[in-house]
């Protein structure tokens, strides 16, 4: 397994949209009040990082940045990287999980429909420009991204298989640290 420098990913806090149960993509909402409150936790839990990277990539969407903006000091230098964005949905941005599941099906469960999206990106589309991004990587970084992109992130980093990787926990207010090929939560 290829070995990757250590990572400490943020998922960007609760959006309205994510209250609403709407798939964002590459569509935006704001932060609600407990998405700031979650990014200042993060925030907290940084500042308990012995070796904090001096260098963050973010997401160049308005969630990520925000939560950026909030969870990072000014000590972190941050670099805007499109490699981070979220899974382009297509046609699903903007739908309810209910709406998706009722044109999915029985495939709603295996959560593969994530990649199947009519106009949308594919399992091979963001998990490679996912790994080109960490095969780039040289140096101990944060990231600040999305659910989806966490997931493929996190699961090439510990060499796991399409169904292990859908299988990773998506929270927001943690940090999923990466060090050596596993994973550990800090909350």
């Amino acid at each position: 397994m290829t070995r990757y420098p250590e990572i400490f990913v943020l998922r960007h806090g609760q959006t309205e949209w994510n209250v609403a149960g709407r798939f964002q993509g590459h569509q935006n909402s704001p932060l609600t009040e407990k998405g700031k409150e979650q990014a200042l936790l993060q925030n907290k839990l940084l500042s308990g990082v012995e070796a904090l990277p001096a260098t963050a990539f973010v997401s160049p969407q308005p969630r990520t940045v925000h939560t950026a903006q909030l969870a990072l000091g000014p000590q972190v230098e941050q670099k805007l990287d499109d490699r981070l964005k979220e899974i382009n949905f297509g046609a699903w941005e903007g739908l309810t999980k209910q709406e998706v599941k009722s044109l999915v099906g029985d495939d709603f469960e295996s959560g593969l429909w994530h990649f199947q999206s009519p106009q949308g990106e594919t399992f091979e589309a963001i998990s490679g420009r996912v790994q080109h991004f960490l095969e780039e990587l040289t140096e101990p970084a944060v990231v600040v991204t999305h659910g989806i992109t966490s997931i493929i992130l996190r699961g090439l980093y510990m060499g796991l298989n399409t169904l292990e990787l859908l299988q990773l926990p998506r929270k927001q207010g943690c940090i999923y640290h990466l060090s050596n090929g596993s994973e550990q939560v800090l909350e």
